[in-house]
């Protein structure tokens, strides 16, 4: 396939695609949830037909190498969970208010979005729910219960919006290769859903 043709995904494998990196953007590297997924994002450029295969392939590279490192937990918190300031915050109304505040209006707007088609997301911790990797798991969970119309307007309208912005700070960051790689294959993502 050539590099610049346009690719689409069908419906399970952009399913599955959101399910393994909302994971990876949500949970730490040693998290319940991801273990048993890490062989998949290893192999990741193997589940569709990439605009950039080559590019996914030195990625899943990257991510091989990293996904023992001990210091990969550490990297995560400082990214994710904010220990000082953050080079990359990966909410939503971070990028689009105006004071770049947590919990701003547009993370409203995402919310009452979210109640009205009737997902509630609980994951037992007070925060926004305009976390990319919760974005991603929110489209996933549409997608499964048949709503493809819902979950096109979640990506248009609620992360794509600010997820550039978002993606390309975690490409600079300094801290961690294999967060620099997960931000690469998700680009990459978004451009084929």
């Amino acid at each position: 396939m050539k590099n610049n043709q346009v690719t689409h995904l069908d419906k399970l494998t952009s399913t599955i695609l959101a399910k393994v990196l909302g994971a990876f953007f949500y949970y730490p590297p040693d998290h319940q949830t991801v273990k048993p997924l890490i062989d998949t994002l290893c192999q990741i450029e193997h589940i569709a037909n990439w605009q950039n295969a080559v590019l996914i392939g030195e990625q899943c590279q990257i991510i091989a190498n990293q996904i023992n490192n001990p210091e990969l937990n550490y990297q995560f918190s400082l990214l994710f969970e904010g220990q000082g300031s953050m080079s990359a915050p990966p909410w939503g109304s971070v990028y689009l208010d105006q004071e770049q505040l947590l919990m701003g209006e547009s993370q409203e707007r995402y919310r009452q979005f979210l109640q009205q088609h009737g997902l509630i997301l609980n994951t037992g911790i007070n925060e926004p729910e305009d976390q990319f990797g919760l974005m991603l798991m929110a489209y996933a969970i549409l997608q499964e219960k048949d709503k493809p119309k819902i979950a096109k307007q979640l990506i248009d309208e609620h992360l794509l919006i600010w997820s550039s912005a978002y993606l390309e700070k975690l490409k600079q960051n300094e801290i961690s290769p294999f967060y620099r790689a997960l931000a690469v294959i998700a680009q990459q993502y978004l451009r084929i859903i």
